[in-house]
């Protein structure tokens, strides 16, 4: 699903380094804060794919289904951090991972923070979701 234009003041102010893949601010429109816990890749069955973009593809799906039961659209999604137990292996993947963000959130980006660690509980997971969003 193409992920609409946000309601919600997504911007970069200038002379900062460029933004690419994340916005440095957010003003939000009216509406009720959801927080939305860890998304990882997993299925309703616990399974979870090998791959990083497979991963990061289902967690992007499971994060928009919360947004969406609360209330809102994908594009309610006002901050994002992104947690990886592989730095090298998501840089490597930058470009499918921007392909599946855009697959589900469309082409904005929300304050975004992009933090390594030294594993997540399912060892078998390599990327974790964690999000707000601002839903009417």
């Amino acid at each position: 699903m193409e992920g609409a234009m946000s309601r919600h003041y997504l911007f970069n102010p200038e002379g900062m380094a460029p933004a690419t893949g994340f916005s440095y601010g957010a003003v939000v429109g009216e509406g009720k804060t959801l927080y939305i816990a860890g998304m990882t890749g997993h299925y309703g069955d616990l399974t979870i794919d090998e791959g990083i973009v497979d991963q990061f593809a289902r967690a992007c799906e499971s994060l928009a289904k919360v947004i969406v039961e609360g209330g809102g659209e994908p594009s309610d999604l006002v901050s994002l951090t992104i947690y990886t137990s592989d730095m090298a292996l998501y840089r490597d993947n930058l470009k499918p991972i921007g392909e599946a963000w855009r697959a589900t959130f469309g082409k904005e980006f929300p304050p975004t923070a992009l933090i390594g660690i030294s594993e997540l509980f399912d060892p078998k997971a390599v990327v974790e979701l964690v999000g707000v969003a601002v839903v009417p």
